[in-house]
């Protein structure tokens, strides 16, 4: 990653009382996360602790009993003497990235990408469409009128800012949208699970990068409105305790989480977080000729593959365009996860990742280069 916003914790001691951090001061300061211990969960006495020491409240987070806030050095300074009594720790707000690079402008329609081909996805259809599953797709939002989108999206929230919509302002989210579940209406593309209830929610930017804080709202908002698959595009080399807390709870709500595993493979194939999470089913991305794509992670924590190579999808503004990247490749995952659910609803997340591991197509690759295997959205759905 070029960017990296992880802050060394300010450690030294001051004696003098805490002012509250004016707007400017929260412009310069760092955005941390504060957790609160579980038995100080009200609301309002969070936000008058924070207030109190001088940091400057951002947005609740439910999700792990904490708190998004601007953190000056000396409100920092602060509030770590309340670690032990309400507080439990100061995490960082970690910057993550989309995981998608451009390969060329808009194309003219095509009828099935060969992604979807190759995963038998069509076949598929004849058992299962992905009917009545609810499906979130956590990334940059989606073109909400797109013709190819906007007879399957249910829903949106826009993490970023509450206010507004999920629409998209980069292209990223729509086109990933689009992999899994473009409608079956005689133009552009096919999804995966063409008749799948999709829920956009916007937590990168215009910039196709987002924090960890507003993840993690997006995160709490998919358990809070009943989701059963979600799409996660986007990560991280960094982590920390509340990025992992927050994937654990999501995993016990029971939520499938699908996880691209990152586009580091010119430079050693780490694979990111949330992918590098147990919790989660790490994808890597193969091209047309079965191959592990050149830029595609690698390593032990991946669980499948998928096409992810010269991808053709729904784009912002009504368009269509090719994308490559394990972007591309996790939501071939992700629509067969629906697939799934919609045959055997009652599954659990660890049993939809069996299925999905145990019906792969061993393509000769190295268990780091493929996990079990292509993604077979024919045989999973049986």
């Amino acid at each position: 990653m070029k960017r990296n916003i992880l802050w060394a914790l300010i450690c030294s001691i001051s004696l003098a009382i805490p002012q509250v951090a004016s707007a400017n001061d929260a412009n310069e300061a760092p955005r941390k996360i504060i957790v609160f211990q579980k038995s100080f969960s009200n609301k309002t006495a969070q936000m008058n602790l924070m207030k109190k020491n001088g940091a400057v409240p951002i947005k609740p987070l439910r999700i792990i009993n904490g708190m998004a806030v601007y953190l000056p050095a000396q409100a920092q300074n602060a509030l770590e003497k309340r670690l032990g009594d309400e507080i439990v720790r100061i995490d960082e707000d970690i910057l993550l990235h989309g995981t998608a690079k451009p390969s060329g402008g808009d194309q003219p329609p095509q009828d099935l990408p060969w992604g979807i081909d190759r995963i038998e996805a069509d076949i598929a259809w004849g058992d299962s469409n992905g009917t009545m599953v609810n499906v979130a797709i956590l990334d940059t939002g989606a073109d909400l009128d797109h013709l190819d989108l906007t007879a399957n999206i249910k829903g949106n929230y826009n993490a970023i800012s509450p206010r507004k919509s999920a629409e998209d302002d980069h292209g990223h989210g729509t086109h990933v949208t689009g992999i899994v579940a473009a409608v079956n209406n005689d133009i552009g593309v096919i999804g995966v699970g063409p008749q799948v209830n999709l829920y956009a929610v916007k937590v990168l930017d215009r910039k196709n990068e987002g924090t960890l804080t507003d993840i993690l709202d997006g995160l709490q908002w998919c358990i809070d409105n009943h989701m059963q698959v979600i799409n996660m595009s986007f990560g991280s080399l960094y982590s920390n305790q509340s990025f992992n807390d927050a994937i654990i709870a999501v995993h016990n709500a029971g939520i499938v989480q699908v996880a691209a595993a990152g586009n580091e493979g010119s430079s050693g194939g780490a694979i990111i977080y949330p992918a590098k999470y147990p919790e989660t089913i790490a994808v890597s991305s193969v091209d047309s000729s079965d191959q592990l794509a050149a830029t595609s992670s690698w390593g032990t924590e991946i669980d499948l593959s998928a096409p992810g190579v010269q991808i053709y999808s729904t784009y912002h503004d009504g368009f269509y365009t090719f994308k490559s990247g394990t972007s591309m490749a996790a939501p071939h995952v992700t629509g067969t996860a629906a697939l799934v659910l919609a045959v055997h609803g009652t599954l659990t997340p660890d049993e939809v990742k069996a299925r999905l591991k145990s019906t792969a197509e061993d393509l000769g690759l190295l268990a780091e280069e493929q996990g079990a295997g292509l993604i077979r959205a024919d045989i999973a759905i049986q």
